[in-house]
């Protein structure tokens, strides 16, 4: 999305590449709340969410092995102890954003594998309930949706896709994008995405396509739950995370317009919407982009996390990609 690009062109001219590794003890909460209790199934995942500066591992300024930027990653488990990601990087050459394949067996410390399209941004992806991997992006020009699918996993890492969609934008004459994938086939997707209301604001919308045809719906209620925390500005990114049989939005806003320093991360239970006081080392305030998915690392279900900071809400050392993560209980 336009707003998207400019945080993320900021950054790219302040050159910040700084990286800093830190393991440290867990300290999310170990208090053993009711799980019948949505509300405290939610103050759980939010208390999980916010410790950055307890996290098990975490990274600020994220790369690969060949120092791209992994910017808006989006990390799942692949074959094995594997994991992977996509995210997306500024070409200096091109003057564009590429998205970019990598792997990872520890969550920190990431390996280039392919280049997965130009001119892309804001990917996301899911494995394909009937085989294989789907990714969606952002593609430009006219910034619209994009989609594939690749069989297996070896055509992933081969940047092989057997089937592509481009989605001619819908809801907006201006912009569509930065999408979240709710579930996928080979036949069909379902996923979320913003759209640029009236070529003016970001506004929530949810989407289905069977790789030949798309349709488009707004969601009027999610901006509603945002909008009733007095925000003023765009409405964008979101992923969806399963917490002890609950499901949960993490979606981002800009609280002022036109103000990159007061972004924000809210954490969405049925359209109620509470913003997340992320506590990193440094005391940044301001985060985009974010993801979160349950894994398995070392044999223990763990809580990886993964937020964008713009440089003008960062504590010096953080601005760029932020992947930290935190062991959780069974029960």
């Amino acid at each position: 999305m336009p707003g998207d690009r400019r945080v993320r062109a900021t950054v790219r001219r302040a050159g910040i590449g700084l990286v800093l590794t830190v393991v440290v003890a867990c300290g999310a909460p170990t208090a053993g709340p009711t799980w019948a209790d949505p509300a405290a199934v939610g103050a759980t995942l939010g208390a999980y969410l916010e410790d950055v500066k307890g996290a098990a591992g975490k990274r600020y300024g994220e790369r690969d092995d060949l120092g791209h930027e992994l910017d808006g990653l989006a990390i799942l488990a692949g074959p094995g102890e594997e994991f992977v990601g996509v995210s997306h990087w500024w070409n200096e050459p091109h003057q564009e954003f590429r998205l970019g394949l990598s792997t990872s067996d520890d969550l920190l410390d990431w390996t280039w594998r392919a280049e997965l399209a130009p001119q892309a941004s804001m990917p996301a992806i899911a494995p394909a309930s009937d085989g294989g991997y789907v990714v969606a992006w952002e593609q430009e020009p006219d910034n619209h949706l994009a989609f594939a699918w690749y069989p297996s996993w070896h055509d992933l890492l081969d940047a092989r896709p057997a089937k592509t969609f481009e989605a001619e934008q819908q809801l907006s004459d201006c912009a569509e994008g930065t999408p979240n994938i709710v579930s996928a086939s080979s036949t069909h997707v379902e996923f979320g995405f913003h759209y640029f209301a009236d070529c003016d604001l970001d506004r929530e919308a949810h989407g289905t396509m069977d790789w030949t045809h798309w349709s488009a719906t707004k969601r009027p209620e999610l901006d509603a739950a945002i909008l009733a925390n007095h925000v003023s500005g765009g409405i964008g990114d979101r992923d969806l995370i399963q917490f002890r049989d609950q499901e949960f939005t993490l979606l981002e806003a800009m609280s002022v317009r036109d103000d990159w320093s007061t972004w924000k991360v809210y954490l969405v239970d049925a359209y109620r919407a509470t913003p997340l006081a992320f506590a990193t080392d440094g005391g940044s305030k301001a985060f985009t982009n974010p993801t979160a998915e349950i894994v398995d690392l070392h044999s223990q279900p763990t809580l990886v996390v993964t937020l964008f900071v713009p440089q003008e809400g960062a504590a010096p050392g953080e601005t760029g990609s932020l992947v930290y993560y935190v062991p959780i209980s069974r029960t």
